[in-house]
């Protein structure tokens, strides 16, 4: 398969499966993959109108209902996407987990769910997915982390923590399956303006706070993550491999 390069990438027939994406970043990151050409399989937690919507927003050729905070769930996805695509080039690792406590005041069931679904859950996909990538010569691992990873929120201790240890997985990866073809990278976003992020953004003065951080002085969009993960499947990036992307504004500086 021949591949353009520069700012319109063909990723015609690429197995694509992307998590977490009936809406926000996963979903402008499948449309974006879908409308290079490639086959892409979405997911979200439950089945119902807005997988389907997305589904067909995305240009997807599959919407998978599953859980992936239950590990039975993780099996079916791998499963069911599998038997769609016949195999999966790039896997975009986008569900997770986000809740907010005081860094003191996280219960065991709290710490349990957001490690399951941001850290175990994306491992149990790349076992699944990647070993074969590595068998066929070309593959792309994105991992979608978190500004957090290095400018941590203070309620959101344990999110950071599984972005900053996916984080470290992936780079390790990378360094396995280098030579084999496949790349291994973290897209990290900054302050999106998403549906998860639209209650504490409608505070005025809490928006303020975040964009005096920002070095950009925006917000940014789904679109400005996807354009990067674009890039990242692409054949352009096929000399990227272990690094960390920030898509935010500068907010990391």
């Amino acid at each position: 398969m021949t591949e353009a390069s520069g700012l319109h990438p063909d990723l015609a027939g690429r197995r694509v499966l992307v998590t977490g994406s009936s809406q926000g970043i996963g979903i402008a990151i499948a449309r974006a993959l879908s409308g290079a050409g490639a086959k892409v399989c979405i997911n979200a937690p439950s089945p119902g109108a807005e997988l389907d919507d997305a589904c067909r927003e995305a240009g997807a050729i599959l919407g998978i209902a599953a859980n992936l905070s239950r590990p039975e769930e993780v099996e079916r996805l791998v499963a069911a996407a599998g038997q769609a695509l016949g195999g999966v080039d790039i896997l975009v690792l986008n569900a997770a987990l986000q809740e907010r406590q005081p860094w003191h005041g996280f219960d065991r069931a709290s710490i349990d769910r957001q490690w399951e679904l941001n850290l175990a859950a994306n491992y149990r996909l790349i076992q699944a997915f990647v070993p074969a990538m590595a068998e066929r010569g070309f593959g792309r691992l994105i991992a979608i982390g978190s500004i957090q990873q290095v400018r941590e929120h203070p309620e959101m201790l344990v999110y950071a923590a599984s972005k900053a240890a996916l984080e470290s997985m992936v780079r390790n990866i990378a360094r396995q399956v280098a030579g084999q073809g496949v790349t291994c990278n973290v897209l990290a976003p900054g302050a999106i303006a998403t549906a998860r992020n639209r209650e504490a953004l409608a505070d005025a003065a809490y928006r303020d706070a975040v964009l005096a951080r920002i070095p950009a002085g925006r917000l940014g969009t789904p679109e400005d993550c996807a354009e990067v993960a674009l890039f990242l499947a692409s054949n352009a990036a096929r000399y990227v491999t272990g690094t960390t992307l920030f898509v935010d504004g500068g907010m990391h500086l």
